[in-house]
Formats: C-alpha cells, structure tokens, sequence
C-alpha cells in the first residue's frame, strides 16, 4: 500500500474495550474480528467505536474488556447487503493496537484525518435552537480502485463553508468520530440503531491553500 494512501486516512483512538471479539470476515486466511471502544469526550458523554482488528494482532479468544487500548488505522466503509438495500457499514481498520496501563490526557483519544472529495451535494439545514449543521459525504481513496464513503457533519461557520463546496471538490478535513442512535422504521416496527460519523472541527482545500501559497511566493520574490 502506498504512502501517499495511508496519509489521506488517519485515526488514532484511544479507548476502552467494552464487547468480546465477533468474527467478521477472513482474507486470504487472515481472519478479521469486530471489537466495541469505548472513547470519552470531553464532556460526560462517550463514543462507542467499533473496531476491525487482524487475529495476527491480537489473541481474539481472549477477553479484553475493562482493558485502555490505543488504536491507529484508518476509518473504512462497506455496503452491507440487507434484503433489497444496502447498508453503510463503517468501522476502524486497526493497523497498530497498543495496550496502555493508565491514561489521563483525554484531549487527544479520538483524532482523525481525512482527504477526500465531496461525493453528494451537503445538505445544509438549521435545527429548532437556531444551530447550522451541513452533513456530506466523502469519499476517500483506497488502492486497487477502491474507496471509503464517510458520513461527516460540520457545525457553524464550518457548514456554512462546507454548503458553498460543489460535488467533486476535495477537501482535508481534521476531527473526531462519534457515535449516535437514532430510530428507523422497518414497516410496522421501529429499529433502534447506531450512526457513525466524523465531527468536522477544522477544514481545509489543499488546491487553495496551494495556490494561496503560490501566490505569496509569487510575490515575496518580486
């Protein structure tokens, strides 16, 4: 996998471990696990992330809940297919997991990073209280042609911003992932389910920013 790949999806997580290991998947012999962290906020409230983790990285029989893990990969997508729909799956594909004994700098469990392209016109709205939300979706390049869908929404200025941007703008975007249940109804039933997104706090166009810098230069030697 190419540097340049691994750079435009990064996350660092760091957690507690609150479910046993689900088998998920296998890949040419190399068996794929799903485990639940538990990251807290800042506030009183905690994300419950979901992990992909290789059987080569950790002993998956055995039970590691209660136990503080750091984990970094990358926040990864994948349509699941549920009778005539299909459903986006996200979770963190873990490439290092390292176990921690304590830990008390909370500012900085749950940090992401991402360069993609806007893939659907943002949806911009306002809730009740008066608050600017704009919710897209980006898509981030995997190899082999392949890329991750990811569900981001920004607050503010920020989506104020991100509502002006046209499809196939790309943009770098720095937060964290959360967590939200939220209700849907499957004909005469209502299902209790989870969202995953990532909580826009900083963006950036990198063709801008190039070009900004271009033109400093530009004139610096002048």
């Amino acid at each position: 996998m190419s540097e340049k790949t691994i750079e435009n999806n990064k996350v660092s997580v760091i957690g507690k471990i609150v479910s046993d290991f689900t088998f998920s998947h296998e890949v040419f012999g190399e068996g794929f696990y799903l485990v639940d962290l538990e990251v807290n906020r800042l506030s009183d409230q905690a994300d419950v992330i979901p992990l992909m983790v290789s059987e080569r990285l950790v002993d998956v029989t055995e039970n590691y809940q209660g136990c503080t893990v750091e984990a970094i990969g990358q926040f990864r997508s994948y349509n699941r297919h549920e009778g005539s729909r299909n459903r986006l799956v996200l979770s963190v594909f873990v490439r290092e997991i390292h176990f921690m004994e304590e830990f008390t700098d909370y500012t900085k469990t749950n940090q992401i990073f991402l360069d993609g392209y806007i893939c659907k016109t943002p949806i911009y709205r306002k809730t009740p209280l008066g608050r600017e939300i704009a919710d897209i979706l980006l898509a981030v390049n995997r190899p082999y042609g392949k890329s991750d869908y990811i569900p981001c929404i920004a607050w503010g200025r920020n989506a104020r911003y991100i509502a002006n941007l046209e499809v196939g703008a790309n943009i770098h975007i720095w937060g964290r992932m959360q967590s939200r249940i939220y209700q849907k109804r499957i004909g005469e039933e209502v299902e209790e389910r989870v969202a995953y997104e990532v909580s826009v706090a900083k963006i950036e166009l990198p063709h801008k920013a190039e070009h900004e810098a271009e033109e400093k230069g530009a004139d610096e030697m002048v």
